[in-house]
């Protein structure tokens, strides 16, 4: 009787191993799938938001500026000396909403008169700009305290350019 059962074990064995060894064969093999995604450095996001000071501050203006990661995230915000605090807050939203919509915020006229209009977080107005190489979207820049939206997007826009041979290089 010991032998029928030690036989009739050992066949069970061999059925469970040969079973697991055919599912193994037979399933198809699972890929681990991974995207590569550029980034600013935070010298970069630094270097940018310093630009578009820069260049206020040469037009005799002083403004607050938010540079984001490509997911709206915060990398670097910066207030010069007598810029309102309030450009903080609006230097982020206008940096925020570019990103998000992967467009400069002075081509959401339409969205702004849009229901979109009225979600919390989202500032449609001039001064909030793409940071793209090479087609690739790095992030955005946000800048608020100017006379203009117009005028926050010149100051945005010179600080993308002063890095722009620097981004591409970097990619």
């Amino acid at each position: 009787m010991k032998i029928i059962k030690m036989s009739f074990a050992i066949i069970v064995l061999a059925l469970f191993i040969s079973n697991s060894s055919f599912s193994e064969k037979s399933a198809p093999e699972s890929k681990i799938n991974s995207l590569k995604v550029n980034r600013l450095s935070l010298d970069s996001a630094s270097d940018l938001a310093m630009a578009a000071i820069t260049a206020c501050r040469k037009l005799g203006i002083q403004v607050g500026v938010t540079v984001v990661d490509r997911n709206g995230l915060v990398q670097i915000t910066v207030r010069d000396t007598l810029a309102a605090p309030l450009t903080l807050k609006i230097s982020r939203l206008k940096a925020y909403t570019a990103a998000n919509f992967n467009v400069h915020t002075s081509q959401l006229a339409r969205q702004a008169k849009s229901p979109l209009a009225q979600v919390d977080g989202l500032m449609m107005a001039s001064g909030g700009m793409v940071i793209k190489v090479a087609g690739k979207l790095l992030g955005a820049i946000g800048v608020s305290g100017a006379p203009s939206g117009a005028t926050d997007e010149k100051c945005a826009n010179a600080g993308i350019k002063a890095l722009a041979s620097k981004l591409e290089m970097d990619l």
